[in-house]
């Protein structure tokens, strides 16, 4: 009887919680600490939230293991990562998936989500009102390595490796980088200065692999080279793989997403792309190694990268520390066009090898012909249908005629519908040989109250470009006003801590309008505090 009653008891517990709209991660046999692997099991309970309506998901405090075996796979093209040669397969696979989800709020209370492998760790597609929180994401094996040089001698190097990078030395005496069912087959290397704080491309790895290597303990290693003179005693040495393969985390034509309060402190190849989304919001988002693990990188490229977003993007009181890329890029994509098909039909290309094959236009959306010169938007039009042609191209049908001034493969097309509104303000950024934040929107951005601090290259870049990348487009309305800046654009070629470069070769009229840089700290020394080019209406105060 008293089994019975329990056992009534608690089904009761279950049935007023759901009443609530809310749920315990438990009641779906989904539990912490086992080293278990819970994907098959967390992903279910999903499913349940979303056919029950619930609103809160609650877990309990401690680890969830993410294996890739039991992951959901898809197809998915995602904006600046690989290109046909670099990675012929698309396809995604994902830990966590939040799919055709709605109103539903992942309450972790401290717990940490663990991924093994290689895989996307979490996406959230065709999904709104998506609120993660309370949360550390990491991973067992990052995808980036990290090995201390701990003594120079003179036939050699002993080098440390941080527990988490794991390696094999081969039959020949070969240092390969190994992971969960992976290795590094490509490797970049980025050196962290233990003198100077500065992360800074590095050839000491390319030295290495082509060394003889011997294992003096675990964890320690020696290579036998009389290449030493650019070792120093204490640095760091970075290395990733540069195939972007999956990406940390994808969002996916979403909209009313949050993320708060939480820990991501590794991030496989690309970090965290939104991609068509619309409304984002990251506060309180700690993107650095946790504490006490003795590393370097959170992130093999980009923190935060939104590709053709919408709404409102807004990062606040976040801190970057630990990217071999930017930690935040916004930008739409400009598409070649190829051909003038009739006077209301193009067809466009997809032009960067990284990016192609997404569906970059929907009937309704606003669109403009830039000259790929002068980087001037000589027309606009409404889309009235779309047809993919291929992963590279796509047949668009407009609202009016194309202007016979536009010929083809002198012009690129950009959505205008899909570019947001931008606040980045109260964050920490620190720890990446690249820029800081990257910013191309005509819609109203604002940088403010932030601090940059030993970012290599420029901490804020303003460009929008029509001949390499293709990232879109004219900013309108920016202002970048009282942030501080320490020691950043050491390694640029342009020791700009702010740069403003559209890459127009035509200089007839200016691509960017209003950009007010007013109350900025700069502490940069023998650094220029701006530079600039083609701005119409730039204010510096």
């Amino acid at each position: 009887m008293k089994r019975i009653n329990a056992l009534f008891l608690f089904c009761l517990a279950i049935l007023i919680s759901c009443d609530n709209g809310e749920v315990e991660i438990r009641s779906f046999g989904v539990i912490p600490d086992t080293g278990e692997d819970v994907t098959g099991a967390f992903n279910a309970a999903l499913q349940k939230c979303r056919d029950n309506g619930t609103e809160v998901l609650h877990l309990e405090k401690g680890v969830y293991d993410f294996w890739p075996e039991d992951a959901a796979e898809k197809e998915i093209f995602v904006s600046n990562t690989s290109s046909e040669v670099e990675c012929p397969s698309k396809v995604k696979i994902i830990g966590l998936l939040l799919e055709n989800q709605h109103n539903l709020t992942i309450e972790g209370n401290g717990a940490e989500l663990r991924f093994h492998g290689k895989q996307t760790m979490v996406g959230i597609i065709h999904s709104s009102g998506i609120r993660l929180r309370n949360l550390h994401i990491d991973c067992e094996r990052p995808g980036a390595s990290e090995m201390r040089v701990e003594k120079v001698e003179t036939d050699g190097v002993i080098l440390r490796f941080n527990q988490s990078s794991w390696y094999e030395i081969t039959a020949e005496g070969r240092l390969e980088l190994v992971g969960e069912g992976w290795r590094t087959e490509y490797p970049h290397c980025v050196e962290y200065d233990k003198t100077s704080g500065h992360m800074n491309y590095s050839s000491n790895w390319d030295i290495v692999q082509e060394s003889r290597a011997e294992e003096m303990e675990k964890g320690l290693v020696k290579v036998f080279t009389d290449a030493t003179s650019s070792f120093r005693e204490g640095n760091v040495i970075t290395v990733r793989d540069r195939i972007r393969d999956q990406v940390g985390i994808l969002n996916l034509e979403s909209s009313d997403l949050e993320f708060e309060d939480m820990g991501i402190h590794s991030l496989h190849a690309i970090g965290v792309v939104s991609q068509f989304c619309r409304n984002l919001s990251f506060r309180n988002v700690r993107f650095e190694p946790r504490e006490g693990s003795g590393r370097i990188l959170a992130s093999s490229a980009d923190f935060l990268h939104f590709s053709g977003c919408a709404g409102k993007v807004n990062v606040k009181r976040c801190r970057f520390s630990g990217a071999q890329d930017d930690p935040i890029n916004v930008h739409g994509t400009y598409l070649v066009l190829e051909e003038v098909v009739s006077e209301k039909k193009a067809r466009l290309r997809f032009a960067h090898h990284q990016t192609y094959g997404m569906q970059a236009f929907w009937p309704g959306d606003t669109v403009s012909f830039v000259n790929r010169n002068s980087l001037q938007t000589v027309a606009e039009a409404v889309v009235d249908s779309v047809r993919r042609l291929s992963d590279r191209e796509v047949l668009l049908t407009v609202d009016r005629r194309i202007p016979q001034e536009i010929r083809a493969g002198e012009y690129v097309m950009e959505n205008l519908t899909w570019t947001p509104e931008v606040e980045i303000s109260d964050n920490y950024f620190t720890r990446t040989n690249t820029r800081g934040t990257l910013i191309s929107t005509p819609r109203k951005a604002v940088i403010r109250n932030n601090v940059y601090e030993k970012v290599g290259m420029s901490a804020i870049l303003v460009s929008g470009d029509a001949h390499d990348w293709y990232e879109s487009g004219a900013v309108r309305d920016l202002t970048i006003e009282n942030n501080r800046f320490i020691d950043c654009s050491y390694s640029a070629v342009k020791n700009a801590v702010i740069l403003i470069e559209p890459t127009n070769t035509v200089e007839d009229e200016p691509v960017h309008d209003t950009i007010r840089i007013i109350s900025n700290k700069f502490e940069s020394e023998g650094r220029e505090p701006v530079v600039s080019k083609s701005v119409r209406s730039l204010k510096f105060i």
